[in-house]
């Protein structure tokens, strides 16, 4: 595994705090397939980690509450067939999980109003356009 993962800023996942679990992956592969456990699982305690600021620990708790499970996260990956590349892909996967679920919330959009100029503008058009039209109907050519 390559050194630490951060999230954000100087924030890491730390590596004692992740939990491993390997088993069979699915799919074509041949002999080989049956006897290694390529697929990666890493479980990560967000309710438990002193890793995370408080605030940042608070918002990941809510906005993924719906994928943990007694406060646990997990994430699987398994579309490569060595093992080793699965946890990097599995660890980083992790890594920007928290990374956006840790994000501050985005600014408030202050309302804006559209000009009196440009509105007065649009409806000359509108009527310029109205007048070109109505002056192409053939009503009064008798």
């Amino acid at each position: 595994m390559s050194g630490p993962h951060p999230i954000r800023g100087s924030v890491v996942l730390p590596e004692a705090e992740l939990l491993w679990r390997f088993s069979r992956s699915s799919g074509p592969g041949g002999q080989h397939v049956n006897t290694s456990d390529s697929a990666a699982e890493v479980r990560f305690d967000l309710a438990a980690t002193e890793s995370l600021p408080p605030v940042w620990k608070e918002r990941a708790l809510e906005r993924l509450a719906s994928r943990l499970v007694d406060g646990v996260i997990s994430v699987r990956a398994s579309e490569h067939r060595s093992q080793w590349r699965n946890r990097e892909t599995a660890v980083v996967r992790l890594a920007a999980l928290l990374a956006e679920a840790t994000a501050p919330p985005p600014k408030p959009r202050r309302p804006t109003r559209v000009s009196r100029g440009v509105n007065e503008r649009r409806l000359r058009q509108k009527k310029a356009r109205s007048d070109t039209k109505r002056g192409r109907s053939g009503r009064d050519w008798s």
